[in-house]
């Protein structure tokens, strides 16, 4: 019995100790360091689902409190969340959209067949008038990507007319005629989407001049409105494509390339949303902090051709995505949202963070009950989302200037693989210093020791995101379930913050 007991002891003081392993960030000058520039909390809102019709927009006539058709709470939650951009009408959908059949009157606007997402009939009751006015709402700076793939040079440039030429011209006529006689003046504009796929399979070299033609003809009319122009970037590790574009578009056509990188199990077999083991989380995590890798390298070919780094990377579409819940449609690819994308959210977040000075604008895919969205809704009901919470703690970043850092991190290891466990960012913006941190591992809490000298700081508050267990999840009948709640399980001593981080959590520390 007594040695049985002592196993028992030391298998317990082996496991305690395991549980309690150690990490050290050390905070590096900020004397040539970024600013976190807002647009990379941006959304994304594409006809897919229920992310527009029934999510969005329920109509004028809907008894669920509105405006102009727009759900009330989503303007509130969203206006709280202070989002600063939203890009529209896709991803995929952007290249078959014909942006003339989205205005004039509503009851004399043609239908048309999504053939991306479900193969439903929508009655263009949303366009763009309906995304414009909704962005003046917000307060957010409307990201309009637009038809290449189906569309033409005269279709294109017609729309930034429509949107944007304050003067007498055709289309601006026909806006005035349409109820706005004042121009919206849109910055940021994408020049079709996933070129290499369902924007038409094409080559890179193919594209690139594609878009030069289009760029080319593009205009700010009046030079008060300078535009950001997005070339199509690449699918995940496509560096060919990458530097194709940028040796082959003069500087002065193109002001950011995009990229897109979703995280899953498998492509093949993505898996549950909420019924997953930690063999299927750690493999999610495993592609979602490959966007490291991604953001790295793509910016390592930019380098090459922009030294200056005048031109941005853009992550227009990231997020988690696996297989729709039971009884939806497929092809609208509603998904619940779990602390595992709690913890896909604040690692990427982080890490474009610490990449803003290429990194300038990312897009979370998606808004509203499609993918990891922030906002889910059924009928008269809304939930906000554990990534909604892990971008609400995040917003003190937006604008902030970078405090590069150093993170020395235990490993979270499963069978023969490994990842590392902490992930972190820092910022400074009026007198506030807020840092970041995220503890991926499923089981170990961790002790983060985070050498503040340097800075004379003190008087740190904090907020948390955890719960029991990782496929936690917000519900219509429990939509509370996962919040932000005070942390205090940290001292600071002799210059040192030491923080312990319970498993799978997100802890966002501010000192003033």
């Amino acid at each position: 019995m007594k040695k049985l007991f002592t196993a028992a002891f030391f298998l317990s003081a082996v496991l305690s100790l395991s549980a309690q392993q150690k990490s050290t960030i050390t905070l590096a000058s900020q004397d040539n360091a970024p600013t976190i520039n807002k647009h990379i909390y941006g959304h994304f809102a594409e006809h897919l689902g229920r992310c527009i019709y029934d999510g969005f927009y329920v109509g004028e006539n809907s008894k669920i409190p509105n405006t102009n058709g727009v759900r009330n709470d989503i303007i509130v939650a969203l206006k709280d969340l202070g989002i600063p951009n939203l890009r529209w009408p896709g991803g995929c959908f952007a290249d078959t959209y014909h942006w003339k059949d989205g205005i004039g009157p509503k009851d004399e606007r043609p239908t048309m067949v999504n053939q991306w997402w479900g193969g439903t009939t929508e009655d263009n009751s949303f366009g763009t008038h309906d995304f414009l006015d909704l962005c003046e709402i917000l307060g957010t700076e409307p990201y309009l990507a637009a038809n290449v793939g189906s569309g033409t040079v005269k279709e294109f440039t017609d729309w930034v007319q429509y949107v944007n030429h304050s003067g007498k011209s055709p289309m601006s006529d026909l806006r005035k005629k349409n109820s706005r006689e004042k121009a919206w003046g849109v910055s940021i504009w994408g020049v079709g989407n996933e070129m290499w796929g369902c924007g038409g399979n094409m080559t890179p070299e193919y594209y690139a001049n594609l878009f030069k033609q289009y760029s080319t003809f593009m205009s700010d009319w009046d030079n008060t409105n300078k535009l950001f122009r997005i070339a199509s970037g690449a699918n995940v590790a496509d560096y060919h494509w990458t530097e194709v574009l940028m040796r082959d578009i003069p500087k002065n056509l193109i002001e950011g390339v995009a990229l897109h990188s979703y995280s899953f199990v498998t492509w093949e077999k993505k898996g549950s949303s909420t019924k997953f083991n930690e063999e299927q989380y750690f493999a999610t995590m495993e592609t979602a902090l490959k966007m490291e890798e991604l953001v790295t390298k793509h910016s390592e070919i930019m380098d090459k051709y922009d030294p200056a780094k005048k031109i941005a990377l853009i992550v227009d579409e990231w997020g988690g995505w696996y297989d729709v819940e039971e009884g939806t449609n497929p092809g609208f690819l509603y998904q619940q949202n779990t602390m595992r994308d709690a913890m896909i959210a604040g690692t990427t977040l982080n890490i474009f963070n610490n990449h803003s000075d290429r990194v300038r604008m990312a897009n979370l895919a998606q808004t509203v009950n499609v993918l990891q969205a922030v906002i889910l809704t059924k009928g008269d009901k809304m939930l906000l989302t554990p990534t909604y919470h892990v971008m609400h703690l995040y917003k003190v970043h937006q604008d902030a200037k970078l405090i590069p850092i150093k993170v020395d991190s235990p490993e979270y290891k499963f069978g023969d693989k490994k990842l590392s466990a902490i992930s972190a960012s820092a910022s400074v913006k009026d007198g506030k210093t807020h840092i970041s941190l995220v503890n991926i591992h499923a089981k170990d809490k961790i002790t983060v020791d985070i050498d503040l000298a340097k800075l004379n700081l003190k008087d740190f508050t904090a907020k948390i995101i955890s719960s029991s267990k990782l496929q936690d999840h917000n519900t219509f009948e429990n939509p509370n379930a996962i919040t932000p709640k005070d942390f205090k399980d940290f001292k600071f001593k002799k210059g040192t913050l030491s923080v312990t981080l319970p498993p799978f959590s997100v802890v966002v520390l501010e000192s003033k």
